[in-house]
């Protein structure tokens, strides 16, 4: 128990939470629409004593008015965001409207250095490209309590015409079969609850021997 001791407070503190990992953590909020991803991460980051940063998204777009460069997003030319594409420079990327939107790598792996757990909050088919090139972050696939729950969610929104509703449900429902692929589900029947859920996994995953194990042998040794 005293060696337990020991180890732990020559650990880095964040948050209240001592860890042997004390690189940042990548995480993938992701869900079909209308599951309530972005409410969650907003609560999320309301959480007290976090050490949690959003990735920041690189656009072609123009700013819309109040939005800031390096804030809401990074604004850059279309010749400089196709030269990033050739340099394999983002973590995903997609074309919509005749505008690039995309993560770039350089940004998550520096706020990954610093030790901020770097949160990601992205479509289905987007988290599956970064589970591509980055199958070691933590993928959360957010769910609704229920399919009633969900077309109540779409319909109270009051932005989609019924046909358009009718499509986000079947994509859903296709995009269901794809929970596998990830590391954890969590289901929002209460915002608050999902938030916690997610801090929850975030701190068990700082505990895993995998990403833990070289640092507590260095421990072990008197290195540190």
């Amino acid at each position: 128990m005293l060696l337990y001791i020991k180890i732990i407070y020559n650990i880095t503190d964040w948050g209240g939470i001592l860890k042997l990992n004390e690189r940042g953590l990548l995480v993938i909020i992701s869900g079909p629409s209308g599951v309530g991803k972005g409410t969650i991460r907003k609560a999320l980051f309301d959480i007290s004593d976090n050490n949690f940063c959003y990735s920041v998204s690189m656009t072609t777009r123009k700013p819309r008015k109040g939005e800031v460069d390096g804030q809401d997003y990074f604004f850059v030319s279309k010749e400089e965001f196709e030269k990033r594409i050739k340099e394999n420079g983002f973590l995903e990327y997609a074309e919509f409207v005749g505008e690039y939107y995309g993560t770039p790598m350089d940004y998550i792996n520096k706020k990954l250095q610093a030790g901020k757990e770097v949160i990601i909050e992205v479509e289905v088919q987007g988290a599956l490209q970064v589970h591509e090139r980055l199958p070691e972050a933590v993928f959360i696939f957010i769910v609704p309590p229920s399919k009633k729950a969900l077309i109540k969610r779409l319909q109270n929104r009051g932005t989609d015409s019924p046909s358009i509703i009718k499509k986000r449900i079947n994509k859903a429902e296709r995009e269901y079969s794809l929970a596998y692929k990830y590391d954890y589900i969590v289901v929002n029947d209460d915002v608050a609850n999902a938030a916690d859920r997610i801090y929850a996994i975030i701190r068990a995953e700082h505990a895993k021997t995998e990403r833990s194990i070289h640092r507590y042998y260095k421990l072990m040794e008197g290195k540190e």
